[in-house]
């Protein structure tokens, strides 16, 4: 039971944390370029481009065209994704930390955490920036 409780606090949020909505998520982001990591391990990279549409990189420099949207669920608002290779959408809490963000995959809870590592430079698609 005491390795339950325990594994419950790492998967979710903190006492008081609220998740971002649509808005609030939209602020921060539009017309940035966020690399992402799982702990110290680089992820990959977006760009947040307006009207809700965004261009996705993993580290190996091919990207991806996709849009994200609110979802209001029972545990608050979620942040979806949906890229062209890809029409299952991916839904994350972000968390505004301190000016930087922090994201749990919402699709399979416990699983996925991404944390905003830096501001990056432009994004270089194929050898070509966006």
């Amino acid at each position: 039971m005491r390795a339950l409780i325990l594994s419950l606090l790492f998967v979710t949020p903190a006492w008081g944390e609220t998740p971002l909505s649509g808005d609030e998520f939209e602020a921060l982001v539009q017309g940035k370029t966020l690399t992402f990591s799982v702990g110290d391990a680089p992820y990959g990279v977006e760009y947040y481009a307006p009207n809700r549409n965004v261009i996705w990189s993993f580290t190996d420099g091919d990207c991806v065209n996709g849009e994200w949207f609110e979802q209001q669920t029972q545990t608050g608002p979620n942040i979806c994704f949906v890229y062209e290779n890809n029409p299952e959408q991916q839904c994350w809490q972000v968390f505004d930390i301190e000016g930087k963000i922090r994201a749990d995959f919402m699709n399979t809870p416990g699983t996925t955490i991404l944390y905003e590592a830096v501001e990056a430079e432009p994004l270089v698609c194929g050898g070509l920036g966006v």
